[in-house]
């Protein structure tokens, strides 16, 4: 441009350019991208020629040159780590003086370092900071003028500064949203982490056969995406093995959705689970997605199966056969990709039987059924499980919770109707009612019914096949007892060393000895 050419049709031409690069700068937060093509406006509507992006690394205070326009191809501009140190050319003296430079003839100027012999020696150059918020130099956007008029030099070079504050915004948002979406990242992995943790197989309780049995049920089962139904008395964590299931399947970083069946009537159960569409119904203010929709891609756990009604059967019978279905009100037919894990206590092939279940639909849900036993049946894992509800129990209180052996063997002689989720509340209830933090046998305390409990007597160390009471010492196994001693012998009868041996805890141990009148050897 000549020095002669109009100033108010450069203005003209500058608004226009403006206009443009504002647009283009909020298509993407990807700021080298859109710098670039910046860089194109400037050279083609502003004669502004070879414009420059550098940008500060602040670890080694340096600017890297990030976005080059170069109407002629030139290797220089496609090396990606070309840097100025601090006071190194006119870059590196703008990021020392964090302030505008307009030099008339670049020739005269000894400061320039032509990295990229872009530059006409014989014409000015303009070279202005980009600020943050703090007023902090964050880069540099640099630029050759095609005139020589002092005028059309001043005009371009406040210009490129109202540019530079544009690019500079963008480039600050962008570092906020790449922030904002590594801290929600990372906040998301934390909690599927922590998510897994509680329903790893280390917070899965017991070391029965029944409970061994399950766990290697819970470790096969998670592979596949096999329909499992869950079968136990209430209170016997059938819950926790669904969330095992899925957290340890291919799915488990996709949607676990749940829902109890027995909480809602027909009608609303079929809303919940299939979902509506707006004036399906009175009250159907706006369409509303499903369970089974919301859990597309992952896994839903549908408690309480049994206490559904035939009608409301038939409904869920093609989501499991056809894995598609239509919301209330509506016509299209919408698939969904779900792994069923199901559960119930009551009596399915009786319930069959009755009438009051449908037998399609049992054997739809009954692929991989898992039973799990009552807490009765396995006694033996009331330590264990005291002593994991002791940990909750100390973290929840805020100071230590521990159980004397005579207030665990008291526990181990009741039986149990309400299993675990008894067994829990009758925990937290000695808790709050110990002052010291120790539970006692005088804080547990059981119904009325505790008159039908069973002796306190310890445990055998093999599970019993089903409730019976507890063995006595007399009906003890020769070879468990042995099994016991032999620990203790290749231990030097150390019994923290001894419980390592047989994979107990050095409380379960000290009942056996306890019970079976090991005689313990000083060494």
């Amino acid at each position: 441009m000549s020095s002669e050419y109009p100033i108010i049709e450069l203005e003209r031409r500058l608004l226009a350019a403006m206009y443009k690069i504002g647009s283009q700068l909020n298509v993407s937060l990807d700021y080298t991208a859109s710098a670039s093509e910046v860089m194109k406006i400037l050279h083609d509507e502003c004669s502004l020629l070879c414009g420059m992006l550098t940008i500060r690394d602040t670890e080694r205070n340096i600017m890297l040159v990030k976005s080059v326009h170069s109407p002629i191809p030139n290797n220089a501009t496609d090396e990606k780590q070309v840097s100025y140190k601090a006071g190194e050319g006119i870059i590196g003296e703008v990021l020392n003086q964090e302030s505008s430079i307009v030099i008339r003839n670049l020739g005269d100027d000894l400061r320039f370092a032509d990295k990229l012999a872009l530059y006409d020696y014989d014409k000015p150059f303009i070279c202005v900071p980009l600020k943050d918020s703090s007023s902090r130099t964050i880069g540099a956007l640099s630029a050759q003028p095609e005139s020589n008029s002092d005028h059309v030099i001043t005009l371009q070079s406040q210009f490129l500064e109202m540019v530079a504050n544009l690019i500079a915004k963008n480039i600050q948002l962008a570092h906020q949203v790449e922030s904002t979406q590594k801290q929600l990242v990372s906040e998301r992995d934390g909690l599927r982490r922590k998510v897994r943790n509680n329903y790893s197989f280390d917070n899965l309780v017991g070391h029965t056969k029944p409970m061994r049995k399950i766990f290697d049920q819970i470790r096969l089962v998670s592979r596949w995406d096999s329909t499992v139904l869950v079968r136990g008395e209430s209170g016997t964590g059938k819950e926790l093995i669904a969330n095992a299931i899925h957290y340890n399947s291919p799915r488990a970083n996709l949607p676990f959705v749940k829902l109890n069946c027995a909480a809602l009537p027909d009608n609303l159960l079929e809303s919940e689970l299939f979902g509506h569409e707006k004036g399906a119904f009175t009250g159907a203010i706006k369409q509303r997605k499903g369970r089974f929709e919301l859990a597309h891609s992952g896994t839903i756990f549908l408690d309480e199966i049994g206490e559904t009604s035939p009608a409301f059967q038939a409904k869920l019978l093609r989501v499991l056969q056809e894995k598609e279905f239509e919301r209330i009100g509506g016509s299209d037919t919408i698939s969904v990709d779900v792994r069923i894990v199901a559960a119930t206590n009551r009596n399915l092939e009786e319930e069959v039987n009755l009438g009051h279940f449908r037998e399609d639909l049992y054997y739809r849900l009954n692929v991989m059924p898992m039973y799990l036993p009552a807490l009765r049946e396995r006694i033996e894992d009331i330590p264990d499980l005291a002593e994991f509800m002791l940990d909750k129990l100390s973290k929840k209180q805020s100071r230590t919770v521990s159980i004397t052996d005579n207030a665990i063997r008291s526990m181990m002689g009741y039986d149990w109707p309400g299993n675990v989720r008894e067994l829990e509340n009758t925990m937290e209830r000695a808790a709050v009612l110990s002052e010291s933090g120790i539970i006692t046998p005088d804080l547990i305390s059981f119904p009325k019914h505790e008159s039908s409990s069973l002796p306190l007597k310890a445990p055998l160390l093999s599970p019993r096949a089903e409730a019976e009471p507890i063995a006595t010492k007399e009906m003890l196994s020769n070879d468990e007892r042995q099994a016991v001693i032999d620990a203790l012998e290749q231990s030097g009868w150390v019994k923290a060393k001894a419980a390592r041996l047989l994979n107990m805890t050095p409380r379960q141990i000290a009942y056996r000895i306890q019970i079976m009148d090991i005689e313990m050897k000083q060494i």
